[in-house]
């Protein structure tokens, strides 16, 4: 019989003889080692993150979580000079502690979280249960969630 053992350190879950699988849930501050609001220093310590495209001066840099690599037009977060980490983005398979992720409906995200309001842009978001200086943003195309991210209110790095 094999043993489970829940391993913090990594947020990774591991069984003897199996191999470890990585985190699957973001938020409500943050996805494993890396949290919102973190200086670009604190988050690099976390040995989690890689630097994708430099941020200009006053923009905010691009970066990939390494157990999530966001592949080449793409970044895992950002974060500002200001305000730290300030977006996660889900990637596949990984989901809110309510259930939602890429692949979700409308519907779904209307279950998980009755107080979703529609942005200017058209596009849903719900503050973080748990977390009140953060929300999800949601992004959909035929009714499915085609990107998803865990955003700090404040951010100044996306419209």
């Amino acid at each position: 019989m094999k043993v489970l053992v829940a391993v913090l350190a990594g947020g990774a879950l591991l069984t003897a003889g199996a191999p470890a699988f990585a985190q699957t849930t973001l938020g409500p501050y943050g996805y494993g080692k890396v949290k919102l609001g973190m200086s670009e220093k604190q988050a690099k310590a976390t040995g989690a993150v890689v630097l994708k495209r430099a941020g200009e001066a006053g923009s905010c840099a691009g970066w990939d979580l390494k157990a999530l690599p966001s592949g080449k037009d793409n970044v895992g977060l950002y974060i500002s000079k200001k305000r730290g980490v300030a977006l996660i983005f889900a990637a596949k398979g990984v989901k809110t502690p309510e259930g939602i992720g890429l692949g979700s409906t409308m519907t779904q995200i209307k279950k998980a979280y009755p107080g979703v309001k529609t942005a200017a842009s058209g596009y849903p978001y719900v503050g973080v249960p748990g977390n009140s200086k953060a929300n999800y943003s949601f992004l959909l195309s035929k009714g499915k969630v085609y990107e998803l991210a865990l955003v700090l209110k404040t951010q100044d790095c996306v419209n």
